[in-house]
Parts: C-alpha cells; sequence; structure tokens
C-alpha cells in the first residue's frame, strides 16, 4: 500500500507553520504551537485518530492565538487531503461519540471534497485558559475548507468547556480515522459518481 503522507508549509506575516502528517500512523505527536491549549488538543487528536503529526508553528501569539489557530486548520486540511490522494478503497465516512465526564460529543465526516462545516456546540465559557473558545469553530471550518470534507460537529450537553472542547477533538480523531480507513471490499471510489 502506498504510504498516505503529506507535508505543508505556509508562511506568511503572520505565521510559519511547517506540519507533516501521516494517515496510517501510531498516534505519535510532535506538536509545538505556541498556543498550549490548541496544541493539547492536536495531541489528542493525533492519539484518538492513530495519526503521527508533526506540527511547528511559530506566530503572531503576541496579538491572540486566532492566526496561529487558523493557519494550523488551514495546513491540517491540506495535508489531509494530500495524502488522502485518489481516496480509492476508503471508507469515506466516519462517525465518533466520545464522552468527557459530563459531556459528550459527536463528530461525523464525510470526506467527499464537498466543504461543509456544521457546528452545534454552545460553550459555556469564552476562554480555556488564555484560549479563545470561539477559535474552535475557526479551527474546524479552515479544516473542513482545505480538506474538502463535510464535517458536522454536535455537543448536546457539557458543563464544563475544556471537556466538551477535548470530547470534540478526539471524536474528530476517531471518526476521521474510520473515514480515512481502506476497506478491501471498496473497489475504486465509494461513490456512484466515480470520483470524489
Amino acid at each position: 500500500m502506498m504510504e498516505r503522507t503529506a507535508s505543508v508549509e505556509r508562511k506568511t506575516n503572520e505565521t510559519n507553520i511547517k506540519l507533516q502528517l501521516s494517515i496510517d500512523g501510531e498516534g505519535q505527536s510532535n506538536i509545538q504551537t505556541g498556543v498550549p491549549f490548541m496544541t493539547h488538543m492536536l495531541d489528542l487528536f493525533t492519539k484518538h485518530g492513530q495519526f503521527n503529526l508533526t506540527v511547528d508553528a511559530n506566530g503572531d501569539t503576541e496579538v491572540d492565538d486566532h492566526h496561529t489557530t487558523e493557519d494550523i486548520g488551514i495546513c491540517l486540511g491540506q495535508a489531509l487531503r494530500e495524502a488522502l490522494g485518489d481516496k480509492k478503497g476508503i471508507k469515506r465516512y466516519g462517525n465518533a461519540f466520545v464522552p468527557m465526564d459530563e459531556a459528550l460529543a459527536q463528530v461525523v465526516v464525510d470526506l467527499s471534497n464537498r466543504p461543509h462545516l456544521e457546528m452545534r456546540a454552545e460553550f459555556p465559557a469564552q476562554k480555556v485558559g488564555t484560549f479563545d473558545t470561539e477559535l474552535v469553530h475557526e479551527f474546524l471550518w479552515k479544516l473542513a475548507l482545505e480538506a474538502r470534507m463535510n464535517l458536522h460537529v454536535i455537543v448536546p450537553y457539557g458543563k464544563n468547556t475544556h471537556h466538551m472542547i477535548e470530547a470534540v477533538f478526539k471524536a474528530l480523531g476517531r471518526a476521521l480515522d474510520e473515514a480515512t480507513t481502506i476497506d478491501p471490499r471498496i473497489k475504486g471510489v465509494p461513490s456512484t459518481k466515480g470520483m470524489l
């Protein structure tokens, strides 16, 4: 089987990011973002998705975490799309429920080449530490856009914002792990159109 890996570099006036992704990994991460909460979430995503992910990001975090978080989403989406190649034999769809103490998250993905984010989550707090919780939506939207996937994120309940977001990132990893899995029964691309 061909190795499904990709490397992406993005350099702007606001950020400088180098990212390597291996879809068929072992949950190993080496992540430096300058945004501690985002580093933690990407570690969880990698472990639960069984990917290998390296991120070296330097951004204008003295302004805020927005540019760095958004641009990591862009780079991760681009790497995922590139690493998937022609998508032959993949399951395409993935669904995961993950509880984290009192919170529950569901993430459903379709690697459809039709980017969309549907997010139903109300976080009680505007910040987790220094991290603005509205950036979770920003990250997920840019990820979905660049990976060209349909991404649905549902958090039906929860009280602790950290727990709710953590459940989302774990579920995201698990849903993508399922969607990217090669199924030997699938011949070619899993679409009646003949392409994704």
